[in-house]
């Protein structure tokens, strides 16, 4: 399958790159930066290659940089942000620090060429950048600039490569997929044969392949991620996959009883129900810290499935439901941590099994569109995206049983108006977060100092950035009333309105 390489200069949004360009029907994966030039030259099918923007100055000492072997290979290239900085620097150009630093929307004018094919001279971008290039060598020409920076993009007078100053991977480039798509389409000249199909049948050769005559453990817990990775190694091994779910506690509101009920029921699959719900409960009190909490859970998580699989005897595979964003999250080799993913990380060595993780180089869309093919149903596809480490992350501060009870109603009423108002599919995620502080209300014509309950709902695709949603006033207003009323404890509730970035998703 014709593909197309991007290399990771440290940006946060590196993998929107990847995405973007599949969603032009091409495969693209991401690679260190410092990928040896053997490595892609043995690489079948390559037909192009991205140099991702990233947080460093190409000037610096210690800056990121490439095998300059791949500078004389046959492929086309494409430098954003970063990227395009750096192929300026290596090729004699000057770049400095820009005398003033762009962030967000800008306004550029292009010259036509084959990698802005449909889109308009005059057009909206993102920039995101404190450095600029200043000079250019005499093999490249401009390609775009705007009032105050005249070298918004760049082409190489000889070669099919080419660079851009801002990011076209984000949504606020308003053809910035366009231009994505132009490059793998036209300059890499790749086929667009990536497809739900392909997903499937290379993830379950992979697995065949990893698996042989092996069995595997899935840490099952209903959620659309581990759902799918169970669905797909069924299909890959059959009734050498025991799921294994984790009944700990910390999930939605009848969630445990309902996994039950569809995998074991209605799909067939053989799952161990694990009731550890006092164990965790006692692992995690006095405990405050959020990346604590995420760390406790994620060790426990992995001594419960020792322990089980152990029992079951034979085992060869832990399977996890890892997607990219879970990577990207807990940091790659040059991007730094947002936030740790308990099934990021591999294994501990005294665990003896081996990992796998089919799902992890697909994004959240493009697992439900593999899960439809493999035959679940749309309404657990689209079910809300939920956390490895369940409630005890929507509850800030100590998790207790009582208040695990408080965030698990004040949850199932904003599902239930929600699903009732018609937003459960429209709006992407939506939650509520007991916060750790107290606030006076009034209630029954009393003073009361009690709890404070948010809500959160956002738009998004995959999770890599996100908008806070736009429910309407009176909607929210009779969830606040029904929290505040029905909800022992709780006598404050506030709507968050914070986009990612800056904030994330999840509030811890």
């Amino acid at each position: 399958m014709d593909t197309i390489v991007v290399l990771d200069f440290g940006s946060q949004y590196n993998q929107l790159i990847v995405r973007k360009i599949r969603e032009a029907q091409v495969y693209a994966v991401l690679y260190p930066h410092d990928v040896s030039f053997d490595t892609l030259m043995h690489m079948e099918n390559l037909k192009g290659i991205v140099l991702s923007g990233g947080p460093k100055s190409v000037y610096a000492a210690d800056a990121y940089t490439i095998d300059p072997r791949i500078l004389e290979g046959p492929w086309p290239i494409l430098g954003i942000c970063y990227g395009m900085q750096l192929m300026a620097h290596l090729s004699g150009g000057v770049v400095h620090k820009a005398a003033k630093q762009e962030f967000g929307e800008a306004t550029i004018t292009i010259k036509h060429d084959r990698l802005f094919k449909d889109t308009p001279t005059t057009q909206t971008v993102w920039m995101s950048h404190g450095d600029e290039v200043i000079e250019l060598s005499s093999e490249y020409e401009v390609l775009a600039f705007h009032d105050t920076m005249a070298t918004l993009a760049i082409k190489h007078t000889q070669k099919p490569w080419y660079g851009v100053q801002f990011h076209p991977e984000v949504k606020h480039s308003t053809y910035g997929a366009q231009l994505l798509k132009n490059f793998a389409l036209d300059i890499a000249c790749a086929k667009p044969t990536w497809n739900t199909q392909h997903a499937i049948q290379s993830a379950i050769e992979q697995v065949i392949q990893t698996v042989g005559e092996g069995r595997v453990v899935l840490g099952l817990s209903g959620g659309v991620d581990s759902s799918v990775a169970a669905m797909l190694l069924h299909r890959a091994i059959g009734s050498r996959l025991t799921c294994l779910f984790v009944d700990h506690g910390l999930l939605r509101a009848e969630e445990a009883t309902q996994v039950m009920e569809t995998f074991e029921g209605q799909f067939g699959l053989t799952v161990r129900r694990l009731d550890v719900k006092e164990r965790f409960l006692d692992a995690l009190k006095g405990v405050y810290d959020p990346e604590e909490k995420r760390k406790i859970i994620g060790r426990l998580f992995v001594e419960v499935f020792k322990e089980a699989a152990l029992e079951l005897g034979g085992v060869d595979f832990l399977a996890q439901g890892t997607l990219y964003t879970d990577i990207i999250e807990s940091g790659t080799k040059t991007a730094h941590t947002i936030k740790s993913h308990h099934n990021v990380g591999g294994l501990p060595e005294a665990l003896p099994f081996k990992l796998i993780e089919p799902l992890s180089t697909l994004f959240k869309d493009e697992v439900r569109a593999l899960g439809l093919a493999l035959g679940l149903p749309h309404e657990m596809l689209n079910r809300q995206p939920f956390p490895g480490p369940g409630l005890a992350i929507r509850l800030m501060g100590e998790v207790t049983q009582a208040r695990l009870n408080t965030v698990q109603q004040a949850d199932a009423i904003l599902r239930g108006v929600f699903a009732k108002e018609g937003l459960n599919e429209e709006v992407w995620q939506y939650f509520t977060v007991l916060l750790d502080t107290k606030s006076v209300g009034v209630q029954g014509d009393q003073r009361v100092y009690e709890e404070v309950m948010a809500i959160r709902a956002v738009s998004s695709t995959d999770g890599m950035t996100a908008d806070f949603s736009r429910i309407p006033w009176e909607i929210l207003a009779h969830v606040s009333r029904r929290i505040t009323n029905e909800v022992r404890g709780v006598s404050r509730v506030v709507y968050d309105i914070t986009s990612k970035p800056p904030g994330t998703i999840e509030w811890e």
